[in-house]
């Protein structure tokens, strides 16, 4: 019996034998911890007698075959009564509108620390509240007992959780602590932000509805196998069963009728429960005032300028100005950047908030990174990263180096602001926020997640999948960077101190969040990506992609780089990400809201490529900002008025390529890096891009006439940007088309066939030339300068 399913028995036993009772006398929770014990195998114990049936009626469930028609199913509660009266509760739950509550703030370690609080209450908080060696938590348990709760804690163990990864929680538990579980989920994220938003809800099923879906009552009233087939064409039974690449009817019925149809029925709670419906029939708090903090206009407000002011803390730089829930925020982020409170905290004691965060363990991403790096099979990538600061310490114990502060350093700090991971760049002064979420993750549930074993293997494979990826590429692509030439009063005094050149704002299930230095961003998010995929292969074929016949996987038709075209196997899963690479003052919040439009985009092609080509590999788009002011209303618009030339009787023009395929975004990086290797003058890449604009042939014929004028790098260009990129798609076609890409026919009536849309890289190419650095050897350790390039940057 593999874990999941044993934790599973375990669970379900548990449940059963607590009943529908608010609490068991002491004899009744001794059986229950020894069943526990003897399930789990610790002490070779056997099951007490009193509950040793509960134990086999969670045994059996796991072994009930599929009725294949209603007269089987109606057999079910007579075969198996137990089965059918026995009730268990489940819960799911967790945090929404997270960016609001995360991005409201403008300062870096605000943001740290509003991400590191709702990442401690998922996955430290909540399965606290299950007891179990490695995430008990005194505090957590006080505040239990404190807030009428005392009884949940006794009725709860660890095996309860399917999962609690990705911002949410899925678990079960006895029947009679559905609701007050769901509140007290509610209840910790209010106590411990006072703001972020968070939803819970709760149901009882039956224990054969565990297997089979839901279940009507009398159970011959469900409509299974035979009566669906009779009305699956009507629109409602369609749009209910329906999945994508699924034609045989049995098959959708069978997918549909299991576990996640549970779940399915829940998250349908979640949504009613977090627009501020009261749920029929719960006993529960209304969700619909969550809580206010009232500002009169003439009563000061704190930094983020949206709560009042309760106090200027005159301890901290610049003498902030900090509302309850900002104070919180920036002590949870020292916590989390530093690992435990630094010395001037003081300030937030003397506040008397009546809110300690001492005792609480507070995540860090650094330190799960450092761990990464530590393990034997990491060694090298270990090396690598460290390089630089591992020649600075033997320097400084020889006593060659002495740095500013005369400190002989332990490990690398955390980044404490945007300026020092933007020091890290080459050139200076830029960052890159990098925004990915998984693609096809609901198909692949639906279809493939049918019982809570799985979702609780999926959930860990997941979320294994995404920490490790991004480890990997942070690792691979950066390195431990020393900062040098700050000159600003509040940071100056950092300059020679050694930093981790990198902000995670979140990792949660599919979704990563983070912010890299300017010149490593693309191959940082393109690495996450692949690896993503190739991790997740290494689990087991379920994450294989079958090769489809009718609609089989061509790369030369889906990617537009022609070279190295990586195999035709697929992983069913994979990410997809937006990515801005703008200057290090630019406006977080903004920022955010221009990387997830950039996601969206991604996300988008990544869905046609899949309906078109059945490609379900990752995307990128990216955008390169110059300025704050360069986008006034939405990225789709600027590149549709800005980017985009179509006149009547002429091919539709695009100026740009995005979004890329992982293996288009590696293609583009080689390209520039060859360029810049072969020395390829800047002023011919301007000079080219401001040529687009005037047309279809006049472009060609100029981007002719500069490559064959050129004295160097003609045979570069022509390799790695004409013959890569720059094929037409008719192969008996032997013109010049560079430096544009035909992409498709836009209409398919006869007269109009041979209009196409053609689009170029040429402009992004340009526009990523300052940041992308030419294959050679550089000082490890100091892959940015410091000092900020003197040449337009992507002029």
């Amino acid at each position: 019996m593999n874990d999941s399913r044993k934790r599973i028995i375990t669970a379900i036993a548990w449940c059963l034998a607590w009943g529908d009772k608010k609490q068991l006398d002491a004899d009744e929770l001794s059986q229950l911890h020894q069943m526990r014990q003897a399930l789990s195998n610790q002490e070779n114990a056997p099951v007490p007698a009193e509950v040793n049936s509960f134990v086999e009626q969670a045994q059996l469930l796991q072994t009930l075959k599929f009725p294949e028609t209603l007269a089987e199913l109606k057999d079910l509660p007579t075969t198996y009564p137990t089965l059918w009266d026995a009730k268990i509760g489940l819960v799911y739950g967790g945090a929404t509108k997270i960016k609001q509550y995360v991005f409201e703030a403008a300062k870096l370690p605000d943001i740290r620390g509003a991400s590191a609080l709702l990442d401690r209450i998922n996955l430290v908080d909540l399965p606290a509240f299950f007891g179990g060696e490695g995430t008990k938590s005194v505090s957590v348990e006080r505040w239990l007992d404190d807030n009428q709760f005392a009884n949940l804690r006794k009725a709860l163990i660890p095996e309860l959780i399917i999962y609690s990864t990705g911002g949410s929680i899925l678990a079960f538990c006895p029947a009679a602590f559905v609701d007050k579980l769901a509140n007290a989920i509610e209840k910790r994220y209010t106590h411990e932000t006072l703001t972020a938003n968070s939803c819970a809800v709760g149901d009882t099923f039956r224990l054969l509805e565990l297997r089979f879906g839901l279940l009507q009552n009398p159970i011959e009233k469900t409509l299974w196998l035979e009566e669906y087939l009779e009305k699956q064409e009507k629109p409602i039974i369609k749009a209910y069963f329906d999945l994508p690449d699924v034609t045989d009817p049995e098959e959708k019925f069978r997918d549909r009728k299991n576990f996640s149809e549970l779940v399915g029925k829940l998250a349908n709670l979640f949504t009613q429960r977090r627009n501020g419906n009261d749920l029929p029939g719960a006993e529960r708090p209304s969700r619909c005032y969550p809580p206010m903090f009232e500002t009169h206009p003439y009563i000061q407000r704190d930094e983020s300028d949206r709560r009042s002011l309760i106090a200027r803390v005159t301890e901290l730089p610049n003498n902030p100005r900090f509302s309850e829930v900002l104070a919180r925020k920036r002590i949870v982020g020292d916590i989390g950047k530093l690992g435990v409170l630094k010395d001037n905290s003081q300030w937030f004691t003397n506040l008397s908030l009546g809110w300690e965060p001492t005792g609480i363990r507070i995540l860090s991403w650094c330190t799960e990174f450092e761990k990464f790096l530590q393990k034997p099979e990491n060694k090298l990538l270990a090396d690598s990263y460290i390089a630089g600061y591992q020649k600075f310490l033997t320097q400084q114990q020889n006593g060659q180096i002495i740095d500013n502060n005369n400190t002989l350093y332990t490990r690398p700090e955390e980044a404490r602001s945007l300026r020092e991971i933007g020091n890290a760049s080459n050139p200076a002064g830029f960052v890159a926020y990098i925004y990915a979420d998984g693609n096809n993750m609901g198909g692949y549930i639906r279809k493939q997640i049918k019982t809570p074993q799985q979702y609780r293997e999926f959930s860990n494979d997941i979320l294994d999948a995404t920490q490790q990826s991004v480890y990997k590429a942070l690792a691979t692509h950066l390195q431990a960077h020393q900062l040098q030439n700050l000159t600003d009063p509040d940071n100056e005094n950092r300059n020679g101190r050694w930093i981790h050149p990198f902000e995670i704002i979140t990792i949660g299930g599919d979704d990563v969040l983070l912010i890299v230095p300017a010149d490593k961003a693309l191959a940082v998010a393109k690495t996450i990506g692949d690896e993503f995929e190739n991790l997740l292969l290494e689990k087991g074929d379920r994450y294989q992609l079958e090769t489809l016949v009718e609609k089989p996987y061509n790369p030369k038709l889906v990617h537009r780089y022609q070279k190295q075209l990586p195999e035709s196997h697929q992983c069913k899963l994979s990410m997809s990400t937006g990515l801005l690479i703008t200057a290090e003052d630019t406006p977080i919040y903004y920022a955010e809201k221009l990387t997830s439009q950039l996601l969206k985009s991604a996300k988008k092609r990544a869905k046609e490529l899949k309906r078109d080509y059945n490609y379900y590999g990752g995307t990128v788009d990216f955008l390169v900002m110059k300025a704050v002011t360069m986008i006034s209303s939405n990225i789709e618009e600027f590149r549709q008025q800005g980017l985009t030339k179509a006149k009547t009787g002429l091919p539709k023009l695009k100026l740009y390529a995005s979004p890329y395929t992982l293996q288009e975004l590696g293609g583009l990086l080689e390209t520039i890096k060859a360029l810049k290797k072969a020395e390829f003058p800047r002023s011919q890449l301007y000079q080219v891009r401001s040529l687009l604009e005037r047309g279809k042939n006049t472009a060609i014929l100029n981007y002719r006439y500069f490559r064959v004028r050129l004295k160097q790098g003609q045979d570069e260009l022509k390799t790695v940007f004409e013959d890569a990129w720059c094929q037409p798609k008719n192969p008996h076609n032997t013109g010049n088309l560079a430096p544009w890409m035909s992409l498709k026919e836009q209409s398919e009536d006869s007269e109009n066939q041979d209009k196409m849309t053609y689009e170029t890289i040429w402009r992004e190419l340009v526009d990523l030339y300052p940041f992308i650095a030419e294959e050679k050897d550089e000082t490890p350790g100091n892959q940015g300068t410091g000092k900020k390039d003197e040449r337009r940057v992507g002029a």
